[in-house]
């Protein structure tokens, strides 16, 4: 055969394969007689590295009935076992051992194959291709050191010796400490070290690559390589560009079932970050993992669903850079099913051999006979070989053998051995005679008949009188010969013959069976409420079935009881006598047989003193008893047995299940039943290990969950429902995502769930498309026509077959941006501000997408009006939904407008229509931009305005009201002039003195009047009294002013008169005899008097004061203030605010001159600009 490889796969047997492999097991020495072509049942791996150290050992095992002998081939030569006396067989085995004592180990290096044979047939094993680890030394190299500018990239070379298998890097210092590795440093895949960007910090003549080689044990270490970094002109920021990958695209192969790395390094200043996207669906969640600082991308198990392109990013503040891995998957062969089993026939029979596997890309198959390839192997008539599969029909007594199937591509190869096996045996009934089988009522039973023959035996089974053969109801006949009663009863009870027949003869076996009661605690033990020092006892009295011997068990807490002589178990109770505060718990009793047991718990509360009364009511006690009956695929009965009610009656049963199989530990709620009732019928789900249990409630709460029903299963079917929510949307132009809401496991009804997502367009005559998807809840279809719609269905399906008919959606592909934009586009003006746009819609396959609605760019070039040129910035008018028409508000009247329409959809906007134009008409105008009176006279006054800022057409003229207004602002009779529109100023005469008249200018168009501007004046025959008065006089704060300058004045006069009273008469005379020079003679701090007085002059007024005859002050004399009281200019004031000043005698003359000044006559605005002199 040489270095052939074979291979076998998926084999079609026969029941009597079935058992065969049961006969070996049970049959024991009965058996053992016959005849077996070999059997492979151990050798050593195809790729084998040995140990250099020790003994090459390279396995090869068989059996067979004559055992078989074996020869083994190297490099496809026969290899003579005895010429070589370094090479030795193990006893009764084919493994050959190398002793390398005294030869070297490269001499034994090759492909090796084993044969095993014996006269039935021969078996050969897989090319064991043996092979010694090698570790290379490092070749020697002087390396300068590195000198890089801080933030530069940098990479530092490892390059280890190839060695077998490949060595594991690592990066170490001189004290074997790890090179910390972070976001920036990095090692790669093939062991270089990457620097995105070096820091002063990263300065260090140390960087040691070690290379450890795992077979060896030996590792070994590069030159340390030093680096030294400066900061005398850093880098300056930049953004990222990829170390590894270099080229913008790059592809990859894996292979399934193996392990998919990819690695993206960058360098950049920021450090970059790298994340991951997989362009054509999402990363597999459970087999996807992101290694150095996201830096690896690592995928594994993988299968043919991780095909694809595969991007990285790496991204820093100034920019990003992009790298895209095409991964394509192969696949060396693989099995789809199972390997081939052994194919067992009786003479006469006919059966089927299938190598069935698969590969990417499709591996060939050629099949062998005994180790020679099956074109070159005798001709049998009984054989017909069919590509994968080989067929044998009506096979005789010799033509046992052993069948290779290689499988292969260019990625590897599959070899199997499967023997066909023609016997011709009787019956033979190896289960034990006579055994018993003992099971509790209401449960399974299972009574066992295993048995071989070729051909095949049937079973049959008879009970008792044997009157007639068990089968149907209740009786259930399994493939194996197990005769099954699925609710035993106490008429199920007695002897059962099982018989194995076929056409060379008949077997039976005799089996019995005893249906034993169940065993039930009929009086529980109660909760205890005990004071410490007494005594109580539990009580716990059983039932149980005769035959079996029961054993009492006590439990506190859970746990053994304390070993102490306090506590003292009898049959039936439990007494604790002296009670201790420790003894506080919960007791459960247990009573075991050897089929089945029951308990019950109760809780002892310890208390001092006279204890507590009896809590009337209380929660009701678990319900026991729990049984399955009326046992169906899809439902069953569930009785139980109520507990206490503790004199509170139970309201209602709450039944819960436990589905070990998916939810295990997990209690969920299944139904509710009254509290009379002791029975519910349960509607079950297929696939579920159900276990039960009852919780009973009455007015004070819930009671503790019963103890757990036995577990009941149920089988496996297909599906019942489909999953809800199917979509189809498109996330790009040409594609489709179908997603849909995936079923949880109780509703899968079975293993493998997976579904079948199938689509067509909406359009006559399109045919349906499917994928079988798993473990995923959405399907990207690609290459779609732009958004057309789709019909959807996923359907459910398992290993036990499909789900129903799914129901069809409707979805859509993707959208891209509208290629059609409206026409017929036409404006409708219907007022100065107020237009309409109508428009045909755009056609559906033009906006290829859902319509979201339409959007009207409208905006204003210029007015027709030549004084107003202004540009207005574009408005938008958004329209969601279906639209042909849109009125255009809050525009300005007499105006150009432009304006065009546009589609939009998910996308985004389609192209605009064309630009249309239109006026809108004038309106009124807006007020005049001011309005001025001038030059007020005592009848006429002016008045100037300038045109609206806002003219909204042609100014036609001007409209001009006014009206006198009293001091009560009563408004009198209203005059109105038109004027044209070139005036801009008109003077009003004839107007009455000295009256105030409210003014009204508005501009009209040819459309109306706009509204108007107001103002006011009055008219005087003093232009400058008129002014003050206006302006001044008539104001409240001037009126406040004089009122608080008044009355400061009236306090400085109450105090100098108050001075005076205290300090009597001075004679003045007196002190100015005493001085030479009394101008220059100062008052004292508190001399208040304004002149020289004597007692007959206490009722003059004050030397040098003026007091003009009509109490006036003339207004040029103002400014003279209260200094000239001083007479000498000299007057100054206080610190207190008093007034101080030294007086002499003044002239008659000045007296004379002065009084001549005021005898003028005053005006008012004189005597007021006095007091803000004086103020």
């Amino acid at each position: 055969m040489g270095r052939e490889r074979f291979l076998f796969t998926n084999v079609w047997f026969s029941p009597l394969s079935y058992c065969f492999s049961c006969s070996l097991i049970l049959g024991g020495k009965v058996l053992q007689g016959l005849p077996q072509p070999p059997t492979i049942t151990h050798q050593s791996p195809k790729d084998y590295i040995i140990d250099p150290r020790e003994d090459i050992v390279i396995h090869c095992d068989a059996k067979g009935k004559p055992h078989p002998s074996f020869s083994w081939t190297r490099n496809g030569t026969h290899l003579d076992i005895d010429e070589d006396p370094n090479v030795t067989f193990r006893p009764r085995s084919g493994t050959l051992v190398v002793d390398i004592t005294r030869e070297r180990v490269e001499n034994y290096e090759g492909v090796y194959q084993c044969t095993a044979r014996n006269k039935h047939g021969t078996a050969v094993s897989n090319n064991i291709v043996v092979r010694q680890p090698r570790s290379p030394l490092w070749s020697k190299e002087k390396i300068k050191p590195i000198v890089v500018q801080e933030g530069v990239s940098l990479v530092l070379p490892c390059r280890p010796p190839a060695g077998l298998p490949p060595p594991v890097i690592f990066w170490m210092d001189n004290n074997f400490e790890r090179v910390p590795q972070s976001m920036r440093v990095s090692q790669s895949l093939n062991g270089d070290l990457y620097f995105s960007n070096v820091r002063r910090e990263d300065s260090r003549n140390d960087y040691i690559c070690y290379a450890r080689f795992p077979y060896t044990q030996t590792i070994q270490q590069k030159q340390p390589i030093t680096v030294r970094v400066l900061n005398q002109a850093p880098a300056d920021e930049r953004k990222p560009t990829f170390f590894i990958p270099s080229d913008s695209q790059t592809s990859k192969m894996v292979l399934k079932g193996q392990v998919l790395q990819m690695e993206c390094i960058a360098e950049g200043l920021p450090t970059p970050e790298i994340s991951w996207t997989k362009v054509s669906g999402d990363f597999p969640a459970k087999r996807t993992f992101f290694l150095h600082h996201k830096k690896t991308l690592r995928i594994v198990n993988v299968s043919e669903s991780d095909a694809g392109d595969y991007r990285c990013t790496a991204i820093n503040q100034l920019g990003s850079v992009h790298h895209t891995i095409h991964v394509t998957v192969k696949a060396a062969p693989y099995w789809i099913s199972s390997p081939p089993r052994n194919l067992v026939l009786a003479p006469g029979e006919s059966g089927v051999l299938t190598c069935r596997a698969s590969g990417i890309p499709k591996p060939a198959i050629r099949w062998a006979m005994n180790g020679l390839a099956i074109e070159n192997s005798p001709t049998d008539v009984s054989r017909k070989v069919e590509d994968d599969t080989i067929i044998f029909t009506d096979v005789q007594i010799g033509a046992s053998a052993v069948y290779q199937c290689n499988i292969s591509n260019e990625y590897g190869y599959l070899l199997s051995n499967a023997f066909v096996n023609v016997l011709s045996e009787p019956p033979r009934v190896l289960t034990p005679a006579n055994k018993v089988y003992q099971v509790i009522k209401n449960h399974q039973a299972l009574l066992d008949c295993s048995s071989f023959g070729s051909p095949i035996p049937k079973i049959t089974w008879f009970k008792d009188s044997r009157s007639s053969t068990l089968d149907g109801d209740p009786y259930i006949l399994h493939d194996n010969g197990t005769l099954e009663i699925r609710i035993a009863q106490d008429r199920n009870s007695g002897k059962y013959t099982c018989a194995a027949r076929n056409m060379l003869g008949i077997d039976e076996n005799h089996v019995y069976l005893e249906v034993k009661e169940p065993t039930r605690i009929l009086r529980q033990p109660e909760y205890k409420v005990v004071q410490r020092g007494r005594s109580v006892v539990f009580e716990c009295k059983v039932k149980h079935d005769p035959s079996l011997i029961p054993t009492m068990t006590w439990l506190k807490d859970d746990g053994e009881l304390p070993d102490d002589e306090r506590l003292v178990v009898d049959s039936d109770s439990l007494t604790i006598t002296d009670v201790t505060e420790n003894d506080a718990g919960v007791y459960t009793c247990i009573m075991n047989t050897t089929l089945d047991h029951d308990s019950a718990s109760a809780e002892l509360t310890v208390v001092e003193g006279t204890p507590a009364p009896a809590v009337v009511y209380e929660r009701p006690d678990p319900p026991t008893d729990l049984e399955l009956t009326d046992q169906k695929k899809r439902s069953v009965q569930l009785t139980w047995t109520p507990g206490d009610e503790h004199n509170s009656p139970i309201q209602k049963f709450l039944i819960q299940y436990e589905d070990s199989l998916h939810h295990r530990g997990h209690w969920h709620n299944l139904t509710e039943v009254p509290g009379t009732k002791t029975t519910a019928h349960l509607k079950l789900s297929p696939f579920v290990h159900y276990t039960f249990r009852v919780l009973a409630l009455n007015a004070v709460g819930l009671s503790r969950p019963s103890f757990p029903s036995r577990l009941y299963k149920t089988d496996a079917s297909a599906p019942d429902e489909n999953p809800a929510d199917v979509r189809g949307l498109g996330t790009e132009h040409n594609n489709l995502v179908i997603s849909w809401k995936p079923l949880s496991g109780l509703q899968s009804n079975g293993p493998g769930l997976h579904y079948k997502v199938m689509w067509r367009q909406k359009r006559p005559g399109s045919e349906w498309t499917s994928v079988t998807v798993a473990n995923n809840s959405k399907f990207v279809v690609s290459g779609t026509p732009t958004f057309v719609p789709y019909e959807l269905k996923v359907q459910a399906a398992n290993e036990h077959g499909d789900g129903p008919e799914p129901a069809v959606a409707l979805g859509y592909s993707g959208e891209d941006l509208p290629i059609g934009a409206p026409e017929n586009v036409q404006p409708v003006v219907l007022n100065s501000t107020l237009a309409e746009v109508h428009w045909d819609p755009v056609p559906p396959h033009l906006i290829r997408g859902y319509l979201k609605g339409y959007k009207v760019y409208y905006w204003k070039k210029h007015s027709l009006h030549k004084h107003n040129p202004e540009h207005m910035e574009k408005d938008i008018l958004t329209l969601s939904g279906n639209h042909s028409h849109a009125m255009l508000p809050g525009l300005h009247p007499f105006s150009l407008y432009s304006f065009n329409v546009r589609v939009y959809n998910g996308k985004g906007e389609g192209p605009q229509s064309p630009d249309q134009q239109f006026k809108t008409p004038e309106g009124v105008p807006g007020p005049p931009t001011s309005l001025v009176v001038n030059n007020p006279n005592q009848d006429s006054l002016t008045l100037e305005w300038s045109p609206p800022h806002n003219r909204n057409g042609h100014i036609t003229g001007y409209t001009l009201k006014y009206q006198p207004v009293n001091n009560s602002n009563e408004l009198g009779p209203v005059e109105v002039l038109a004027l044209p529109a070139n005036e801009t100023s008109v003077t009003l005469p004839n107007l009455k003195y000295s009256t105030r008249y409210k003014f009204y200018l508005n501009a009209k168009t040819f459309t109306g009047e706009g509204p108007a501007i107001t103002q006011e004046a009055i008219t005087t025959t003093d232009e400058a009294v008129a002014s003050r008065q206006v302006d001044i006089a008539t104001q409240g704060w001037f009126i406040g002013l004089m009122c608080a300058i008044a009355l400061l004045i009236l306090i400085l006069l109450i105090i100098c008169f108050i001075q005076r009273n205290k300090g009597g008469k001075y004679p003045v005379k007196e002190k100015e005899d005493a001085h030479t020079d009394p101008e220059f003679q100062p008052m004292k701090d508190d001399d208040c008097a304004f002149g020289e007085y004597s007692d007959n002059e206490d009722h003059k007024p004050l030397k040098g004061s003026r007091t003009p005859s009509n109490g006036t002050v003339k207004r040029d004399d103002s400014d003279d203030s209260l200094v000239d009281y001083g007479e000498g200019g000299d007057g100054q004031f206080n610190e207190d605010g008093s007034f101080i000043g030294q007086y002499s005698g003044k002239s008659v003359s000045r007296d004379t001159a002065e009084g001549h000044e005021s005898s003028e006559a005053p005006s008012p605005i004189t005597a007021i600009n006095s007091l803000n002199s004086f103020v």
